[in-house]
């Protein structure tokens, strides 16, 4: 929910964020510390990298934020190093507990946390509109880049794999993506079917029986430790292991498919090389 009030010269926006809070921003911010990678990717894609002051210790893309502090985890941000750089905005992970405290520091705090495609469309344009980028320079265009990058993965594909049945590990334990994660939600657009019901919920942790008895046809680890997944119980008796229609993806490849951002575009893509290598 977003509303541009004027206030003097200048322009205040008011939202609510993902906390269900209303925050106030008085003028255009100027000074920003990003505390999730996606929210610093969307900064970016929008085209206001130089807003940009300090980033979490994850945040990696694009290279231009490589060169700027880094002032923690979202989890555990250093709550000193963030008052140092003196922002005027500070977007941050629903997650994060340090919220309170950074707006007891007097600071202006922002919330936004995508889990679904909707979700990461909304947080581009609240983003967008704080910054007061008109849309049609920064999120819809962004988007709609987006979304053709999506069909034109899907169509792609070879026919042999539509129907295939996935399954994405987001990171060790296993968590999966299920069906109304981001990462669900793209592929199904790219027409396979995920072995992870909606009713599970978007990021479930699971029983490593559940994908044994699951069977998916191909399995893709989006895990950043890169820990070999068939160290799980029962792995080796899937035939997706036996037959090798695994995709481990590297580390910037996980990057790109764990983040709920800008560059979606490239995970529908990265999607598709897998399935169009490893499905039956």
């Amino acid at each position: 929910m977003l509303c541009v009030l004027a206030l003097g010269s200048a322009h205040a926006v008011q939202i609510k964020d993902d906390k269900g809070r209303t925050v106030e921003i008085r003028s255009q911010p100027q000074r920003i510390v990003s505390l999730l990678p996606s929210l610093t990717e969307s900064v970016c894609a929008l085209q206001q990298c130089e807003r940009l002051v300090g980033v979490d210790r994850y945040s990696n893309w694009p290279a231009f934020v490589e060169q700027l502090p880094k002032v923690g985890g979202g989890i555990d941000p250093n709550i000193e190093a963030i008052v140092a750089l003196k922002p005027d905005l500070v977007l941050i992970s629903t997650s994060a507990r340090a919220l309170d405290r950074l707006e007891a520091l007097g600071l202006t705090v922002v919330a936004l946390e995508p889990r679904r495609l909707q979700d990461a469309k909304r947080v581009l344009g609240t983003i967008g509109e704080i910054l007061q980028v008109p849309p049609e320079q920064g999120a819809a265009k962004t988007w709609r880049e987006i979304e053709a990058a999506v069909d034109a993965a899907q169509q792609s594909l070879p026919a042999r794999v539509k129907g295939a049945r996935v399954y994405f590990e987001v990171s060790r334990g296993p968590y999966a993506a299920g069906e109304k994660s981001f990462m669900g939600e793209i592929l199904s657009r790219l027409g396979v079917r995920n072995v992870v019901p909606e009713s599970l919920g978007p990021f479930p942790r699971l029983n490593p029986e559940f994908i044994v008895r699951a069977n998916p046809d191909v399995i893709m680890i989006g895990n950043r430790s890169m820990q070999d997944a068939v160290s799980y119980p029962g792995w080796n008796t899937l035939k997706a292991v036996r037959e090798k229609r695994v995709c481990a993806f590297d580390v910037a490849e996980s990057d790109v498919l764990v983040r709920p951002g800008p560059r979606m575009a490239e995970a529908a893509r990265i999607m598709a090389r897998c399935l169009a290598a490893k499905a039956p």
